[in-house]
């Protein structure tokens, strides 16, 4: 193993004078030290949410005590060291598969695929969330639980995240439910979605003020209305006196909304909208000069 690290030394100081001789080669190097670095900080995450963490460290110090029993000449135990690291590395390859092969999975669907322009894989997990979250509405308008679920779009609302109590979790329908069984924890408020996750529960939304809303609209229709009136956010409401499924979009209600259409709806404004380039430039300009306007004539009644 000693042998190996001075061979590796020697091979980078002729990769050095390479470089000096051929100045064209630095482009290179350059990409070559970024997709090392990205690798060794991408392993390194992944690494501390599993046990192989431990064992990297237990690794470092078993590579430590190497390199110091070659230096202080102690040849038994460097043999035996040496001996452990050759048939190691074979032995954790087998014991630690299932933890490479998530890392690999997880590589093969990361964000950075996106500057190369893959977005199907990002296309297709919102679609997966959204029948996930379509289930879980479905089942709680069944029971007649009340619930409220907001879609993040291209108009960030982390004022409004950041009321309720931060989950940052998968999306599943039996997470969904759970939060909004009566008298839990975080049943009372909304539920927040964004980039493919449950950002945070029991968030405070704001009421909306037009006097046109109908009186026997209760709080969680208030709050999706007034939400979605000011920001380009999807909200989802299910009533607790009727069990019906209602969703805001650019503050107005589309009440008693039938499972395919409740569907369809999210697709096309959640996917179809969001990876057409022109589409998602002109909604978010048209959603800005709208709440622009509104702000204006706030600011003019005020004066009034």
């Amino acid at each position: 193993m000693f042998e190996n690290i001075q061979n590796l030394k020697f091979s980078f100081i002729d990769y050095i004078y390479e470089l000096q001789n051929n100045p064209w080669q630095i482009v290179t190097f350059i990409l070559d030290i970024t997709i090392v670095v990205f690798l060794i900080v991408y392993f390194t995450k992944v690494a501390k949410k599993s046990r192989v963490w431990q064992l990297l460290k237990g690794i470092t110090l078993l590579v430590i005590f190497t390199i110091l029993s070659n230096t202080f000449q102690l040849k038994l135990l460097y043999f035996i060291l040496t001996s452990f690291m050759s048939y190691g590395v074979i032995a954790l390859l087998i014991i630690f598969q299932p933890e490479l092969r998530r890392a690999i999975e997880q590589l093969g669907s990361s964000k950075f695929l996106r500057i190369f322009g893959i977005d199907k894989s990002v296309s297709d997990k919102t679609k997966e969330d959204i029948y996930k979250v379509i289930i879980a509405v479905q089942e709680m308008a069944k029971t007649k639980t009340g619930a409220l679920i907001v879609f993040e779009r291209d108009i960030k609302i982390q004022d409004i995240i950041e009321t309720g109590i931060k989950l940052d979790a998968e999306i599943s329908p039996q997470m969904l439910v759970n939060i909004f069984v009566p008298k839990t924890p975080l049943h009372d408020g909304a539920v927040i979605i964004s980039n493919n996750k449950i950002t945070s529960a029991a968030c405070i939304l704001p009421l909306t003020d037009d006097k046109d809303v109908a009186r026997e609209l209760g709080t969680r229709h208030r709050a999706a209305i007034g939400t979605s009136k000011e920001s380009d956010a999807i909200c989802v409401v299910v009533s607790e006196e009727t069990g019906k499924v209602s969703i805001a979009k650019d503050g107005t209600l589309i009440a008693d909304v039938k499972e395919e259409a409740l569907k369809r709806i999210l697709i096309k404004n959640l996917v179809t909208a969001k990876f057409g380039t022109e589409q998602k430039k002109d909604r978010i300009k048209r959603i800005k000069e709208k709440i622009a306007n509104k702000k204006l004539k706030k600011k003019e009644n005020i004066e009034e």
